[in-house]
């Protein structure tokens, strides 16, 4: 059975309600600040800490679905996880996120056989300039949908981190995963509109 992969083109981005404007790769005290407050914020209204990614695609489990991991995404992330705990981040891990020198996106495909990920890629366009990942790796052996055996049956990620110095973190960005056996899933993600 062969994987049938079309093209998505998703023109909004699902956006935390906390979320603020454009990415940001140098963020201040105050700025990190907030970000491990939304955290907090979130944990106490017991809002689930993957809810807090900045989201893309279809919210269906049967479609193509991804999200941003930027550095602020990142803090708020991690507070939230931390305070579920009844713990906080300490400067160690704060530092680590904030020190991480690439954007991490993560893309959900779905297809009809168990191994359809292994070898896919990902690219951004942004404008006429096509940014390469620094790395890319995938499911090897996809898992089963709440639908198997029926079609799509199965669903894979593919994750890849692309350097901060290569993007222009306000642009309109076409985010494209190239599946190994052929065709291309496409996102188009204001990159404006997230933190």
């Amino acid at each position: 059975m062969q994987t049938k992969v079309i093209p998505i083109f998703v023109t909004t981005l699902a956006l935390c309600p906390l979320a603020a404007a454009a990415i940001e790769i140098e963020p201040g005290p105050a700025q990190i600040q907030a970000a491990l407050e939304r955290g907090k914020t979130a944990a106490a209204a017991r809002v689930p800490p993957d809810q807090l990614y900045a989201w893309f695609g279809s919210s269906s489990e049967m479609e193509p679905r991804g999200f941003l991991m930027t550095k602020m995404v990142g803090l708020t992330v991690m507070s939230a996880h931390f305070a579920l705990r009844s713990a906080a981040p300490g400067d160690a891990e704060i530092r680590q996120v904030v020190d991480d020198r690439s954007l991490l996106i993560s893309v959900v495909l779905v297809g009809d056989r168990p191994d359809f990920a292994r070898d896919s890629y990902m690219l951004l366009a942004q404008g006429e300039q096509t940014i390469k990942p620094v790395k890319v790796r995938f499911d090897g052996q996809a898992s089963r949908t709440s639908v198997w055996p029926k079609a799509p049956a199965y669903k894979a990620k593919v994750v890849a981190a692309f350097d901060y110095a290569d993007l222009d973190p306000r642009a309109k960005t076409k985010i494209s995963v190239f599946p190994a056996a052929g065709g291309e899933v496409a996102f188009e993600v204001d990159f404006a509109r997230i933190e």
